[in-house]
């Protein structure tokens, strides 16, 4: 293939030319994959200057002069950095050797000895042999499954019922916040919200209040979880995310992740929706048991690949 000019840029200062570029080079690949090119945070911090972390860097790479590929890092808490490659769709069967130089040149801008991790979406063997030809191990598989809606009536009438309501603005962003991350301690995407980030995610377009589903701890203060679900309206067929999903650990055991589980599906099927969707990790046996049980199967596999001395996988499950 021609040269192609590779610069590196910090994402918060994106000229607004190159950020819009990268954008159209975004939606383009996830509509050529029908899957999204980025997952959420990564994708709102490309688009809007506010979501980019301290540190947070992109490798662009230009052929005559056109937006062709990206490689976006995002430095970990634990010293780590992530890194995803995205290559335009029409770049062809020059894409591979667009995204090794992507991948390569990303590295080179990681701190030298530290663990650097590689997402793939719809990661297939062909995936796994590039990344190890580069130095990378599989180290985690987050599985999309999916589910035909509505549910049967045996599930639904199997299935302990939980009074929801929808989410209030201004009365349960701590409540919610609070609940989110004890349920999710310690996990390394899911377990450190805030409020602020709450109310940031809420803004965006696609949130309507009625899909945000909670449930009132009756004896006492707070929740006993929620289901956050969010319906995808440009993909083919439309789906309804299990977008968040949490119980607090004081209420683990009584079957109530079936139950928000099941609301959030009902809710879906409710609104026309006859796909089912939700991400979980493959290392969750319970929550893929659970799953299975209500008749999801997997779709496919967004894998995570190691390079260097990271974190022991088994503590993301």
């Amino acid at each position: 293939m021609d040269a192609v000019e590779v610069t590196v840029v910090e994402l918060g200062r994106l000229p607004d030319p190159v950020r819009t570029s990268l954008v159209t080079l975004l939606e383009r690949t996830s509509a050529a994959n029908a899957h999204p090119s980025l997952p959420e945070p990564q994708f709102l911090a490309v688009t809007r200057h506010a979501d980019a972390q301290p540190g947070e860097r992109i490798v662009l790479a230009r052929l005559r002069s056109d937006l062709v590929g990206c490689a976006l890092l995002s430095p970990s808490g634990d010293g780590s950095t992530v890194v995803h490659v995205v290559v335009d769709p029409t770049v062809a069967t020059a894409g591979h050797v667009l995204e090794t130089a992507l991948l390569r040149r990303a590295v080179e801008e990681t701190p030298a000895g530290s663990p650097v991790h590689l997402w793939i979406m719809q990661a297939t063997a062909a995936d796994d042999a590039r990344a190890a030809s580069e130095g990378f191990v599989a180290e985690r598989d987050l599985l999309q499954m999916r589910v035909a809606l509505p549910l049967p009536d045996e599930v639904v009438a199997a299935t302990r019922p939980l009074p929801t309501r929808s989410f209030v603005p201004g009365r349960d962003e701590e409540a919610w916040v609070e609940t989110n991350n004890r349920a999710f301690a310690g996990h390394p995407e899911q377990g450190a919200w805030t409020v602020a980030q709450l109310r940031e995610r809420m803004a965006a377009d696609w949130v309507e209040l009625d899909d945000f589903l909670v449930a009132d701890d009756p004896d006492g203060p707070g929740l006993i979880g929620a289901c956050w679900t969010k319906v995808h309206r440009h993909s083919t067929p439309v789906l309804g995310e299990i977008y968040v999903i949490d119980v607090d650990p004081r209420h683990h055991g009584k079957g109530w992740g079936r139950s928000l589980t099941v609301a959030g599906l009902v809710h879906l099927a409710r609104r026309g929706i006859t796909v089912g969707m939700l991400y979980t990790d493959a290392l969750n046996t319970a929550a893929v048991g659970l799953y299975r049980s209500l008749g999801f199967t997997i779709d496919h596999i967004d894998r995570s690949y190691r390079l260097g001395t990271g974190p022991d996988p088994d503590r993301l499950s």
